[in-house]
């Protein structure tokens, strides 16, 4: 059994069954709105599938895949979670267990703006990893917050056959496009509604509920140079390091698109905080100066 699931059908490029602004912070680190669509989308697949639960049935959710940074959909399935696991309690049945498809390669092109075939191209070469002697026998959750074309779930059908799991499975989404003549850069319009500028994201992650995720932080690396000082200047400390260490941790800095904007991230750091002075400076090299900058 593999059953898809989707909260939300979009039918019309112009009119959604959820407000699209909302949608756009939520890709850009709203935990306010991923919270939101974790429960909705908890409290739908319930409603359409809870009966179906046995209480001798252990289910493992499992998130987009991802390299070290989380994507947007992580976070809304952390709320999943909660409330499947509520309901399960209830019920006396174990609660869900959760695991990673582990992503070993990560790219600066904007998936959400590409077509079909080359949404393939680009992933085909990506290497995936499951714990196969975890999942054996466990029925299988894959979330995601919306299906395009479906190419990460053919990924993720033919991992399963890779790994010789026959598991019972869903798939689950918080929308899905139902209407083929609708270009798969819906998907792009939908991410960049009410975020399409570092002013726009401003609001969003000033939040007490911004959570970082994979697009945000490529998205302010890869900002113009001087829009991405002027942001940085109005930042804590403590988001600056958060910011380095999902830099470092997918070797943004290593990325020719986010190579400039991460050093002199990493330069600032070492002024302002004593720990990371020898952290980032390589060896005979001196630690680069921006003496007219605005956060020298």
């Amino acid at each position: 059994m593999k059953d898809v699931y989707a909260l939300h059908s979009i039918l019309d490029d112009a009119q959604f069954p959820f407000d699209p602004a909302a949608y756009s912070r939520f890709k850009f680190g709203d935990g306010a709105v991923a919270n939101a669509y974790g429960t909705a989308l908890a409290e739908g697949f319930i409603t359409a599938y809870g009966n179906r639960l046995s209480e001798n049935e252990q289910l493992v959710v499992l998130p987009s895949p991802y390299t070290s940074i989380p994507t947007a959909s992580f976070h809304m399935t952390t709320a999943f979670v909660k409330v499947l696991n509520r309901y399960l309690c209830m019920r006396g049945y174990s609660p869900a267990e959760t695991a990673k498809i582990h992503r070993y390669k990560t790219y600066s092109i904007d998936y959400g703006a590409l077509d079909m075939e080359s949404r393939k191209a680009l992933i085909i070469n990506d290497k995936y990893h499951l714990d196969k002697d975890f999942l054996a026998g466990k029925t299988l959750i894959f979330t995601d917050d919306i299906r395009i074309t479906g190419s990460h779930e053919l990924i993720i059908r033919n991992l399963l056959n890779k790994f010789e799991l026959s598991n019972d499975a869903y798939f689950l989404y918080y929308a899905k496009l139902h209407n083929q003549d609708i270009h798969p850069n819906i998907e792009n319009k939908l991410n960049y509604h009410s975020v399409h500028s570092l002013h726009c994201l401003e609001s969003v992650i000033a939040s007490p509920d911004f959570l970082f995720n994979t697009r945000v932080v490529k998205y302010i690396l890869n900002a113009p140079f001087a829009a991405y000082e002027q942001l940085l200047m109005k930042q804590s400390n403590t988001f600056l390091e958060d910011l380095a260490d999902c830099c470092i941790s997918n070797n943004y800095h290593h990325m020719e698109e986010y190579r400039t904007n991460a050093n002199y991230l990493f330069d600032h750091l070492q002024k302002i905080i004593p720990s990371w002075q020898s952290i980032c400076k390589k060896e005979k090299e001196p630690t680069l100066s921006y003496q007219n900058s605005l956060l020298a």
